[in-house]
């Protein structure tokens, strides 16, 4: 369980194999997480994460804080603590999130699947309603029919939408626009992420405080309010990210100086890949990740792999540098260094 409020101090085991400078690999093989006085992981699942302010004091040698005691709303709950809650197994809760009332809320941290702990407990599943036939049409979308509205043209439909109905759902989108349900409801959290973290610049107030005077209702913009922190951690992001691109750019690696692309993977998280499309480039493509800093790829169509896991060094990836924003300069001697 993530406690209320803490979602920003969450690590991963690549976090802590960053923060000693070893592989993940090398740290399971080591066991240096398992060891006495280590902070307890805030998960059981197969992908471990931690509190960073444990980790802080641990590696301080500090002594580890505990964290908050009791239940909390805002808590937020992986797929086993979900299924716990309501007293039924992790498969029967892999049917229940899909319901677009709990789908709305899904928080993925860390590549881990969360919910509220407040929408775990209260949610009552939508009743099913079957659309009568009418001449000549079917009942209901047919399970499995493509969008009606292509990608591409989505968003300022959406827009429209959410203008005229700040309470908008993704069913409310699937109604109007025949898209699947998936699909409506990233597009509704894409763009409710985007104007919250504009209104976050405009009027200097948080996540929550910026939806509100939005008009979004608080039920429906957990998962967009953590996005649009990221959003905006990837706005500050992008003079870094230029400096980097009209680096490689003068060193001969890219064709053009133009700054990559600042992408959300998972919702809490920032990352970004530079194509060195030149001849002569160390390598297909630099990949900088927030939290660990930057390394090589060796696919340009393909650059951040699958869900941007952060890999270990080896098969050509090289961690490069030190810290998450060495300086371009320094970047781009390391990515040259190929002993």
């Amino acid at each position: 369980m993530i406690p209320a409020g803490r979602l920003h101090l969450v690590r991963t085991l690549a976090d802590v194999a960053a923060h000693q400078g070893i592989a993940v690999q090398t740290l399971l093989n080591s066991g240096r997480h398992k060891t006495e006085g280590f902070p307890e992981p805030l998960n059981a699942g197969r992908t471990r994460l931690y509190d960073g302010e444990q980790l802080d004091a641990y590696f301080a040698g500090r002594p580890v804080p505990p964290l908050p005691g009791g239940d909390n709303d805002g808590d937020l709950l992986d797929r086993q603590e979900a299924a716990a809650l309501r007293g039924m197994t992790p498969q029967q809760w892999d049917t229940r999130k899909k319901d677009p009332a709990v789908g709305q809320h899904l928080v993925v941290v860390g590549g881990v699947e969360h919910w509220p702990r407040a929408v775990v407990r209260d949610h009552t599943p939508t009743p099913r309603t079957r659309t009568a036939p009418t001449p000549g049409r079917a009942g209901g979308r047919p399970t499995g029919a493509g969008d009606q509205v292509p990608r591409d043209e989505l968003p300022p439909l959406v827009a429209r939408l959410l203008d005229d109905d700040p309470a908008l759902t993704a069913a409310g989108v699937t109604e109007a626009l025949g898209v699947h349900r998936n699909t409506a409801q990233a597009a509704l959290i894409d763009l409710r992420a985007q104007r919250i973290a504009d209104a976050m610049e405009q009027h200097g107030t948080g996540p929550t405080q910026a939806a509100a005077a939005l008009g979004y209702p608080a039920g429906l913009v957990r998962r967009a309010t953590v996005r649009a922190e990221s959003i905006r951690r990837g706005r500050q992001a992008q003079p870094y990210l230029a400096a980097v691109a009209q680096a490689a750019h003068e060193a001969g690696w890219t064709t053009t100086a133009a700054a990559p692309t600042v992408q959300h993977p998972d919702d809490d998280l920032c990352v970004a890949a530079l194509v060195l499309d030149a001849p002569g480039a160390p390598a297909a493509a630099l990949v900088w990740d927030e939290r660990h800093g930057w390394r090589t790829a060796t696919s340009r169509r393909h650059p951040l792999g699958p869900r941007a896991a952060w890999p270990t060094p080896g098969d050509g990836v090289r961690h490069l540098a030190t810290g998450t924003t060495p300086a371009p300069a320094d970047l781009i001697a390391a990515a040259a260094h190929t002993g």
